[in-house]
């Protein structure tokens, strides 16, 4: 953070830790962690290594530890110093063993200026309700709006806001919301103006801009004209934000009614390319914010003289996701929750023009109520389309973990994160840290003092300064957590020698009726058990300590993805996707780590799809491959994919499981019956037909053990010696490190920072 920051660990202990433990990378873990969350210093001319982000990271996170405040008198309580700083060493060892990690976000931005003034920046996502709301005591609230005044524009500029700081974004056009927005009241013409001093001048009005002279020389000076609510916008975040609320506000009356038409001026926004100082990368220019404004006030203007429907929220929402994609270091991640029976929300995405255009910017998902015939129904459209996902909020209301029966315990969740691991309050972030527990093992950690860890940094994460008074107020109330576990079924097949599930039975319903059901390994549910009693242990006694809520909910699954490759594990919950994989990765034709790769021996050719990128081939292994035991996604059928959902929300979770089902075409006509045999035992979840070998550079390609050894035999060197090798030789930076079309999540759904 900085050097007034009263925990610090020394460069003797960095040493010391660093000689002594070997980091569990996987496959891919180094060359994604350079490409993905390694920092560039300007002050050393390259990027952060390993031991430099873990730093970073842990003494960002200790330090937000509420004690470490000095008291009237400027004073920190000494034994609060030592034993926070004793906690932050062994976080390093373990985080720098890669036994466990914080979520990407943290390991992107903690211990950052950035972190320090925007603590929304270290939650991986957040919910939000479509329906009007109050700014309230924020950083932002428009100049025309007061603050207790609700507004559309609201959720709206929450959820542009957050996707910008990195984070993805759930939200809900359920009736219950939509049919709270009051009626567009008019229509509005939206005119952007650019100056010729912008570096992004052409590509502004190809976009839809005016050229600022002409339009002034032809219509007067905007700021002059009483019925033009004009706006100059300023170089920021918040500068964009304005913008959309003004656009949308101005057609439901906020405004003085004279003001007849909105004109923005966006000559100083800066150029595509240019450097984002705070959150780091590179600005897209102006260019994907003007198409984006005027995309939704078309929407607007279409829907003068009627309500918007869920359909039309939820286009505004994907019209902002693609332009938070153009962003170039943030991957826009939206989860859109409608009604199951919204025939025009669950098939929105079959216009294929629009889903084009921008309604590829969410995964969409509905409301179910654990009813098994909206499960079948929901099964009959996923088989053909792919979508919807389910959400049970009343379960996920009622119930933490199933096991534990109904306690009303998460009574105002609305919604979950993209992910659906976490179900959510309005305004509210998910807040994950990751444990690979085969890995954690290994290196000879107690269980229950990684689970006591990883709940104490998830807890200080909630004591970050919050932009949003209504994340603030959730947060505090809640302090919500969500430690989650990768790589579990290595671990259990390791434990255990087989899987979770070892056989079915027929269970008598209530109404008379059989239900086929799982039968779980009894080892297996004591051992999930007590994980989650080590939690809640460590929940209890932290909270006691910092004198705060005991957290509302601890555990979770969560999909995982970019984290889980850095320590080889499988993602999640996940079943590996094959034994013997071509594990795809796209880099921009000039990122540096390229010649290494090269000269390494990979494989490398240029993208199908994409211009100026490059596709490199990873052959992976999984662990356990070998074991007559191994499964994969490939083999293991649906039913027994949710079974494990199900085990995981019985015996671990009290949050929500995040999983895609993956199922065979055999399976197809069978998935509306399976899915509503576990009506009532899985929170969310969402499916999608496996597909395996056939499609051209997939980012996942299944091989024989005889392809992988043969590829494995074409590696000569590792990359990381290749690359620091290369880069002395050719005095190459390593500015151009690039993240492209790379995910936080086995689904692709969550961003990766």
């Amino acid at each position: 953070m900085t050097t007034t920051d009263p925990i610090r660990l020394s460069d003797d202990f960095i040493r010391q830790a660093t000689s002594e433990i070997t980091p569990h990378w996987g496959p891919l873990g180094w060359v994604t962690y350079k490409r993905t969350y390694a920092r560039f210093l300007d002050d050393k001319n390259r990027s952060e290594n390993w031991a430099e982000t873990v730093k970073r990271t842990i003494e960002g996170n200790i330090n937000l530890d509420p004690r470490l405040k000095p008291n009237e008198i400027g004073l920190i309580d000494p034994a609060v110093i030592t034993a926070d700083t004793q906690e932050a060493q062994d976080l390093f060892r373990l985080i720098y063993g890669l036994a466990a990690t914080p979520s990407g976000r943290n390991l992107w931005v903690s211990g950052t200026p950035y972190q320090r003034a925007h603590g929304d920046s270290l939650n991986n996502c957040w919910f939000v309700a479509i329906r009007p709301q109050a700014y309230g005591d924020s950083e932002i609230v428009p100049p025309y709006l007061k603050q207790d005044q609700k507004a559309v524009s609201m959720p709206y500029a929450f959820m542009f806001d957050e996707l910008m700081k990195g984070g993805g974004v759930g939200f809900s056009v359920t009736r219950k919301n939509v049919s709270q927005l009051p009626q567009v009241d008019r229509t509005v013409p939206v005119t952007v103006i650019m100056g010729k001093s912008n570096g992004s001048y052409d590509e502004c009005l190809k976009a839809g801009a005016q050229d600022r002279d002409e339009w002034v020389a032809a219509h007067g000076d905007p700021a002059d004209d009483p019925s033009v609510y004009f706006y100059d916008l300023e170089d920021s975040r918040e500068g964009w934000v304005y913008a959309l609320a003004a656009v949308i506000d101005a057609h439901f009356g906020y405004f003085d009614q004279s003001k007849t038409s909105v004109v923005l001026d966006m000559t100083r926004i800066r150029q595509r390319g240019a450097k984002i100082h705070g959150f780091g990368g590179t600005a897209s220019g102006a260019a994907p914010l003007i198409e984006m404004l005027l995309d939704v006030n078309t929407v607007l203007n279409q829907a003068a003289g009627r309500g918007l429907t869920a359909v039309d929220a939820t286009d505004i929402s994907n019209l902002v996701g693609k332009a938070v994609v153009a962003g170039n270091v943030r991957r826009s991640a939206e989860l859109a929750l409608g009604d199951w029976d919204d025939d025009g929300f669950r098939t929105m995405k079959q216009d294929e023009d629009k889903l084009m255009h921008h309604r590829w910017a969410s995964n969409n998902s509905v409301v179910v109520s654990g009813k098994p015939e909206q499960y079948e129904a929901v099964a009959k459209d996923v088989v053909v389309h792919g979508e919807p996902g389910i959400v049970d909020l009343n379960l996920s209301r009622q119930y933490g973990r199933l096991i534990d029966g109904p306690t009303n315990a998460d009574p105002y969740a609305e919604g979950t994160n993209p992910c659906g691991e976490i179900t959510l309050e309005n305004g509210e972030p998910c807040n994950l840290f990751e444990i690979f527990p085969s890995i954690a093992e290994q290196q000879g950690w107690d269980m229950k003092e990684v689970f006591r860890l990883a709940v104490r940094f998830a807890k200080r994460v909630t004591f970050g300064h919050y932009d949003w008074q209504v994340s603030r107020d959730v947060i505090t109330r809640n302090r919500r957590i969500g430690i989650s576990m990768s790589g579990i079924q290595d671990w259990i097949l390791q434990h255990f020698g087989h899987r979770v599930v070892t056989g079915y039975k027929q269970e008598q319903q209530a109404d008379g009726s059989t239900r086929r059901v799982p039968v779980y390994d009894p080892e297996a549910v004591k051992a999930f058990d007590g994980f989650y009693h080590d939690v809640l242990e460590a929940d209890k006694e932290y909270s006691q300590e910092l004198g705060c809520n005991t957290s509302i909910k601890h555990t979770t699954v969560k999909p995982s993805g970019t984290v889980a490759k850095l320590a080889g594990a499988s993602e999640g919950m996940h079943f590996h996707y094959a034994g013997y994989l071509i594990q795809r990765i796209r880099f921009q034709d000039s990122d540096p780590l390229l010649p290494a790769l090269m000269a390494s021996g990979y494989h490398i050719e240029p993208d199908v799809y994409t211009k100026h990128t490059m596709c490199v081939e990873f052959p992976v292994k999984a662990p356990n491959a070998d074991s007559p035991q191994f499964a994969s996604a490939g083999t293991v059928s649906a039913e027994e994919q949710l079974a494990n959902q199900s085990f995981l929300q019985t015996y671990w979770s009290d949050n929500a499981v995040s999983c895609t089902v993956t199922f065979q075409k055999e399976e197809a006509q069978d998935l509306p019956r399976i899915l509503s045999e576990f009506a009532g035992k899985i929170k969310s979840t969402s499916m999608l037909q496996y597909i395996g070998s056939g499609l051209t550079q997939a980012p996942k390609e299944p091989i024989s053990k005889e392809q992988y050894e043969q590829r494995a035999a074409q590696i000569i060197d590792d990359p990381r010696e290749a690359f620091n090798r290369l880069n002395i030789a050719n005095g190459r930076s390593e500015k151009d490190l690039t993240l492209v079309d790379q995910s936080d999540c086995e689904s692709g759904a969550c961003p990766v920072r």
